[in-house]
């Protein structure tokens, strides 16, 4: 062990058998070009895991090796080790306090070399410190359990109470007649006071590190409303004070670059932050209420949008249908569904799978959510006439041969999708229905001939977002009788949603999609020329093997998925 103690990293980790001479010399080599820690060049090259890592450095250094799943990672309770060592140093320095044994600290470290920071925490805390070795992620991770990762957000909400007085921002919000300049620039000086800007920062960060999809901050008569939509449901957050709505506002709008001076129309804008080097899109949206302009964010994650069917939901049998369509030549696919059903990371799921060099793909869209590698993408204007039809009929001079339209709303957009589906080229698009069938009668309504969907049409693909039970802490219980006669369901344990920290006391973390996919073979094309209504259509999709929305969707409640509450409150009045 002793000798152990004194060998090499790097000569370590090849006795340990984690990597071979070879891997080394090539992170050796990089490690003299570039500088850093040989450690993390390897974990970097993707030759060791940073877990397997940190324990050969705990070896070397002769300390323990601390993960957070194993529960040693777990400051002990009742010795105040959160006022020996302040939240603020701990994350600033990435360190944890565990627990305190007469005049000795344990605490947490990623670099357990670090001798100036051993010694700070000595000075700091007035004991002898005995160091173990934990990861970075992990003790971040931990820091925020043990802290409290909404306690940032909680003192800025609590403090904003006390910032400044009602009375002052009003009289600059309001103003005179003759005052507007100096009413306006006061505003702008208020919305860049420190207390307004790290309490928006605070916001927005918080929302993200929630995975939150949107932000609502609401004015009312006497309060202010502050909530975040999280997995498809809204959930309030303890507010700021009211008097700072105006300052809020501004903010954001300056973010945004909106006029601030103009609070009776509403705005759209937009503003890019970085999360932990991360870039995260923020889409704004303001509109007069009575009580002033209300503001909503929609956060656009790229990192955290899955673009993979496999991962998306669909169950085996319908990932290949799927699989299978989107690789034809030509033909219309349509995804059907409400806003906020998924479809468009679903098409861009379809893209990722079937780009390619010898592809050309195009796609028209309002807005671009994400920008893929590779593809075309196309931001409509309607204000300068590039519509959607404006923008597929030059796409048909582009030599286009996979065409995504991001929805199809008036009859000319629509025609042109069918066109150019008969002419050989595979277009995506998405429609507003409830089911799959409905997709069919919805193109007729808008005027397209049978004669002319029949023969384009590919397959129809609808599909909602179910929530996703929380796996640390959903709880298995027997259904009634009467559940599984009037459910039709096929299990003797099903799952609810219970609530932990892991999924802060909700019950559900992330989300997933249920689907019917309506393939069109001879028989549902014969019924789309004898314009069949939707009924008709559906009974034959179902005999040729279609599972419904709610079939998919109580599938997913009998394997534990999802709980029978969530899969009703998303799939009533569709079956």
């Amino acid at each position: 062990m002793l000798k152990e103690k004194y060998l090499r990293f790097g000569e370590l980790l090849v006795k340990e058998g984690l990597i071979n001479t070879n891997q080394l010399e090539k992170a050796i080599s990089v490690q003299k070009q570039q500088g850093g820690r040989l450690g993390e060049i390897l974990v970097e090259m993707g030759f060791i895991k940073e877990e397997d890592m940190m324990k050969v450095l705990g070896k070397q250094a002769g300390v323990p090796y601390f993960a957070l799943g194993t529960g040693l990672l777990h400051p002990a309770a009742g010795q105040g080790l959160e006022k020996i060592i302040a939240r603020d140093f701990a994350l600033k320095n990435c360190v944890l306090p565990l627990s305190l044994t007469l005049n000795s600290l344990s605490v947490a470290m990623s670099d357990v070399t670090d001798i100036i920071l051993l010694d700070n925490i000595k000075k700091l805390t007035g004991y002898e410190v005995k160091p173990v070795l934990a990861t970075r992620s992990d003790i971040v991770r931990a820091i925020e359990e043990f802290y409290g990762k909404n306690a940032y957000l909680k003192e800025a909400i609590e403090s904003s109470y006390s910032v400044m007085s009602s009375d002052s921002l009003m009289e600059d919000a309001a103003g005179s007649a003759g005052d507007d300049e100096l009413s306006l620039d006061r505003l702008i000086a208020r919305a860049e006071e420190a207390p307004v800007v790290k309490l928006v920062d605070l916001i927005i960060r918080q929302a993200i590190e929630e995975h939150a999809s949107d932000i609502h901050i609401e004015p009312f008569k006497d309060r202010l409303s502050l909530r975040y939509r999280i997995d498809g449901k809204l959930y309030e957050i303890p507010p700021p004070a009211k008097h700072l709505h105006l300052a809020i506002a501004s903010r954001v709008k300056i973010l945004s670059k909106l006029d601030i001076a103009e609070k009776r129309l509403p705005q759209d804008g937009a503003f890019m932050v970085k999360v932990n080097n991360k870039p995260i899109d923020l889409r704004v949206s303001t509109v007069p209420t009575i009580y002033g302009e209300k503001v909503v964010m929609r956060i656009l994650d790229r990192s955290s949008v899955v673009l993979d069917l496999a991962q998306l939901g669909f169950g085996g049998a319908q990932l290949e249908i799927i699989r299978k369509v989107v690789q034809m030549p030509y033909g219309l696919i349509f995804l059907a569904g409400p806003t906020g059903s998924g479809k468009t990371t679903t098409l861009y799921a379809i893209l990722s799978e079937i780009k390619s060099p010898s592809k050309n793909i195009v796609t028209v869209e309002d807005p671009v959510e994400y920008k893929l590698d590779g593809i075309n993408q196309v931001q409509i204007k309607p204000d300068i006439g590039l519509t959607f039809a404006a923008a597929l009929r030059s796409f048909l001079r582009q030599d286009p041969d996979v065409m995504l339209v991001g929805e199809v709303r008036d009859l000319e957009t629509a025609q042109i999708c069918i066109r150019s589906a008969l002419t050989g080229h595979l277009v995506l698009s998405t429609v507003h229905t409830n089911d799959a069938p409905s997709a069919v009668t919805r193109l007729a309504d808008m005027g397209i001939e049978t004669y002319m969907i029949a023969p384009s049409l590919l397959m129809v693909v609808a599909q909602r977002l179910i929530r996703k039970l929380c796996p640390e802490c959903k709880e298995a219980y027997e259904p009634s009788p009467e559940q599984i006669r009037d459910f039709k369901l096929n299990a003797g344990l099903i799952y609810r949603a219970k609530g932990c920290a892991k999924c802060n006391q909700i019950g559900y973390k992330g989300r997933l999609c249920i689907s019917e996919i309506l393939v069109v073979n001879e028989e549902i094309r014969e019924l789309i020329n004898q314009k069949a209504s939707f009924q008709k259509i559906r009974e034959a999709a179902r005999a040729n093997g279609m599972l419904t929305l709610y079939d998919s969707v109580m599938r997913k409640v009998e394997d534990g998925t999802t709980s029978l509450e969530e899969a009703l409150s998303v799939t009533i009045g569709v079956e």
